[in-house]
């Protein structure tokens, strides 16, 4: 069994059109949102075995508040090559990951972790809006060998739907 859980970014500020894109800071609603979420989803997952995170600077800014509040004190990867990318680059680095981990947190960006999901599921028809996250289970021991498959959608969860 292989438990991946994918994580958007929080909403990001655009107030500084100056800003480069990897820039890009969090704004009030996603300092808000990202402890909310990370909070839901202590209350479903124990701890992450890995997380795999976008080295921009809204996601390390998200991560902060995931870090936190599973008090992870384990291994975190910045992967240059999700950031902004095609599901398959999230794929790659997936099925690379090593068979030791057993549940890894991805947090990443749109339109890739949606179209990931899609991909992964065989169908994923929602948006992930920013600070959402969907855990997805595979039934295999194998990073290597995840696809739709063997994987089961647990959950999808987002902060508008707890207001």
């Amino acid at each position: 069994m292989r438990e991946l859980i994918l994580i958007r970014h929080a909403k990001s500020d655009w107030s500084n059109p100056l800003l480069d894109d990897f820039e890009r800071p969090l704004n009030k609603r996603g300092s808000k949102n990202a402890p909310f979420m990370a909070k839901i989803l202590k209350k479903e997952i124990q701890k992450p075995d890995l997380i795999i995170s976008s080295p921009s600077f809204r996601t390390k800014l998200t991560l902060e508040y995931f870090l936190k509040k599973f008090e992870y004190k384990g291994e975190v990867i910045f992967e240059k090559s999700i950031y902004e990318a095609p599901f398959e680059n999230l794929l790659k680095v997936i099925k690379n990951v090593d068979d030791k981990y057993k549940t890894i947190f991805l947090i990443g960006h749109n339109p890739g972790l949606n179209d990931l999901a899609n991909f992964l599921l065989g169908s994923f028809e929602d948006n992930i809006p920013t600070s959402g996250v969907l855990k997805i289970d595979f039934d295999t021991n194998s990073w290597k060998n995840i696809s739709k498959d063997n994987s089961k959608l647990i959950f999808f969860k987002y902060p508008k739907m707890f207001e």
